[in-house]
This record gives C-alpha cells, sequence and structure tokens, in this order.
C-alpha cells in the first residue's frame, strides 16, 4: 500500500473515538502554565488545526485484524525492511526477527518503552512513507539478516514516532508546520530525519540495546530542540 492509499482511509475512517481523546483537555499545573508563557512558543496557524488534530487521533488509533488497510499496512511494513517481494504469515516469528514481541506484529519489546507510549500501530502510517529510505538510513543495512536482531528497530520506532507527536503537542513543529503549510508532511520527514540522525549515532558510539535509552535522550532533545536542524541533515543526506 502506499502512503497516500493508507492517509487518505484514515482521512476518510471514523475516528471519532481518537479524536475525543485528542480534544480531552489536560490538566495543567501552574508552573507549566507560566513556563508556557515564558517560552512563548509559536503557535500553529488556525487553517492546519484540522490536520494537526487527524495526525493526533491516527496515534490513537487502534491496530484491527479485521481491517484490510491495517493489514496491508503490516505486510508493506515487513516487505520494505526485508527486501522481500513475497507477504507473510499474519502471525510468525518473522514478527519477532523485526523487533516485536511475540508472533503477532503488534507489540514492541518490553520494558524499554516510557509510558505513556504510542503502540506499534501509532507509527504505521508514518514509517510507511519512509520506509523506502530506511534500508539506507539503519545500520548495516541488512535489514533480512541476523544484523537485524541486534538493532532494537521496533523500540526505535516507535520512541521516535513518540517523540514526534509530542513535539508537535508541544508546539515545537509549528513554525516549520506554518512555513510548509502542512503537518503530516513534517511528521514524517522528522521521523526519517530522527531515524538517521540515530544510525549516526549507532554507527559511530557501536550503539547496542543496553544503551538504547542513551541515544533516545539524544534524538528527543534533538527533535524537540531543534527540529530544524535534523530536516537539514536528511536535506543534505537525500540530496
Amino acid at each position: 500500500i502506499s502512503f497516500t492509499e493508507a492517509l487518505q482511509h484514515f482521512q476518510s475512517a471514523e475516528l471519532s473515538r481518537s479524536r475525543g481523546k485528542v480534544r480531552a483537555p489536560r490538566r495543567r499545573g501552574v508552573l507549566a502554565a507560566l513556563l508556557r508563557c515564558l517560552r512563548r512558543p509559536h503557535r500553529l496557524q488556525p487553517q492546519l488545526r484540522e490536520e494537526q488534530e487527524l495526525a493526533l487521533a491516527m496515534a490513537h488509533c487502534a491496530l484491527d485484524d479485521s481491517e484490510w488497510v491495517h493489514m496491508r499496512i503490516l505486510q508493506t511494513i515487513y516487505q520494505q525492511l526485508t527486501r522481500s517481494k513475497l507477504g507473510c504469515p499474519r502471525y510468525g516469528a518473522h514478527w519477532e526477527e523485526l523487533g516485536f514481541q511475540g508472533r503477532r506484529g503488534s507489540n514492541p519489546l518490553p520494558g524499554e518503552i516510557p509510558r505513556p507510549i504510542l503502540k506499534i500501530h501509532s507509527n504505521l502510517p508514518w514509517s510507511n512513507c519512509v520506509l523506502s529510505q530506511l534500508p539506507q538510513l539503519l545500520p548495516a543495512g541488512e535489514l533480512g539478516s541476523r544484523k537485524m536482531r541486534n538493532f532494537p528497530f521496533c523500540i526505535m520506532s516507535v520512541n521516535i514516532t513518540r517523540i514526534v507527536i509530542q513535539a508537535l503537542q508541544e508546539e515545537r513543529l509549528s513554525r516549520e508546520c506554518n512555513r510548509r503549510q502542512q503537518v503530516i508532511g513534517v511528521l514524517n520527514d522528522l521521523y526519517a530525519a530522527a531515524f538517521l540522525r540515530l544510525s549516526c549515532l549507532w554507527k559511530q558510539q557501536h550503539g547496542t540495546v543496553t544503551n538504547a535509552g542513551f541515544f533516545l535522550k539524544e534524538l528527543e532533545l534533538s527533535t524537540k530542540k531543534k527540529p530544524r536542524q535534523l530536516l537539514k541533515c536528511l536535506e543534505a543526506y537525500l540530496s
């Protein structure tokens, strides 16, 4: 499935329950409100609010085995990561090789992801857009080999999605979204840019699963504090 078709599905799907979660007011303390005023973040322009709400609603949309589009997204991710031209069974050890917990292709490894998390289905729309580039961005470049097991793809993918979504919620991406007059495109590119940064760190510092938390902290800082710099690095790499 193409990213465009997947996005069109979510645009036309009934996401009222997910949208309700997005609209639910969050409690803010006095200190948080004061810091927000002092920071004076750039606000997202009104014409982009609907696209922002769609992106956040998609992040709350649960993986549904009975939804054919969801299953096609899973198959596409498997084929792109393994460079296979064939599909795969819905259940099996092949999902564990990509870093999922168990054989369903829906849960990341336990104990590695801060709570609350975006479950693995939450990042499917974003990652589908950049999967054609991930074989170049990921360490070793041998996604279909045993070396892939040494790289926690799903753990990192879920966490990068979480970081990018949080950056959107915290108005860290508003300036870039306003400049480009789009939200989801910025999220996709920032997801890829964060993976590129991760790949560089992983190679330079000989990353392992045990020190993955250190890389995530650096990625979160870069994504929220210097998103434009990350995006420029991605642009330079792809050109």
